[in-house]
């Protein structure tokens, strides 16, 4: 009977840890290989007869300037993006869950429709809104400001992106924080309004606290997504203009474009590194204290 409980298990088991494997396991495993070898595109015919180079294409990264600045272009995409996200979000959650009564469920589509909606398509749209004789510039016109040519501007070009991002990922925090705020008991308020306490009071004491989870995953899930941030820089500028807005996924992406196999999977493992590290020191910060 135990056998056979086992084998039906893995009867179950087994669709996904064949795709486990073949999409994920693998891949990573080759992928770690290629980034100790000299891998290039003219050796894919002949992948076992590459050289192995140890951490070479890892010391080679961190002596490109131009990975370097991607680096810090990603940053610069964390740091702003993040905290930009997560307080539009938080703020229309917060309006939806006590502010507004009427229309909240057809808001709440209206806020969520960015997440669902085609990057693509969308990312088209922005280039032309953003272009030199775009919408922006002809609002800007029409109240006597001269516009600039947002997108192949090195200062500029970064903000455009990511307020794509953040235009892209605040339904996902808004829709997350709603929940977590329904999930705070109202006999808490009810307490704290007997005592005294105002709203804002109440925001403080009670509903930041008791939001510390949500918080937490809202934290991490955008982090990661900044981190490999990709759609939104390579759809609107390639990276560009001069690689001002180049990530870290995006300079991989270039790499295994030109053939750099083993670089181009060595960046992915650095990438991967950062990811990790960030996640760990976000619930280190942000983990709820009893």
């Amino acid at each position: 009977m135990r056998t056979r409980r086992t084998a039906v298990a893995w009867l179950f088991l087994a669709p996904f840890t064949v795709v486990f494997l073949l999409l994920t396991a693998i891949p990573t495993v080759s992928a770690l290989g290629f980034s100790l070898t000299d891998l290039r595109g003219a050796d894919l015919r002949h992948p076992l007869a590459v050289n192995f180079t140890g951490l070479d294409n890892y010391l080679r990264l961190f002596q490109d300037d131009s990975f370097l600045r991607d680096i810090f272009n990603t940053a610069v995409f964390v740091a702003v993006g993040v905290p930009l996200t997560m307080g539009i979000g938080f703020t229309l959650a917060l309006a939806l869950n006590s502010g507004i009564r009427r229309l909240r469920g057809a808001l709440r589509t209206v806020f969520f429709a960015p997440v669902v909606t085609n990057i693509v398509a969308v990312a088209l749209i922005w280039r032309y809104a953003f272009n030199e004789n775009g919408t922006v510039n002809k609002v800007l016109g029409a109240v006597g400001l001269a516009g600039p040519n947002w997108l192949d501007d090195t200062h500029l070009a970064m903000p455009v992106v990511i307020a794509l991002g953040v235009w892209r990922n605040f339904g996902t925090a808004m829709v997350l924080f709603l929940a977590g705020l329904q999930a705070v008991p109202q006999d808490v308020y009810e307490a704290a309004s007997l005592d005294g306490a105002g709203k804002w009071r109440q925001l403080r004491h009670i509903t930041l606290p008791m939001l510390m989870p949500t918080t937490l995953m809202v934290s991490v899930l955008l982090t990661v997504f900044y981190l490999q941030v990709f759609d939104e820089p390579y759809l609107l500028t390639d990276g560009g203009p001069l690689g001002s807005t180049e990530s870290v996924a995006l300079y991989t992406y270039h790499q295994f474009g030109v053939g750099e196999l083993g670089v181009s999977s060595a960046a992915s493992f650095v990438m991967l590194v950062l990811v990790a590290l960030v996640s760990v020191v976000q619930f280190r910060l942000l983990r709820p204290r009893s």
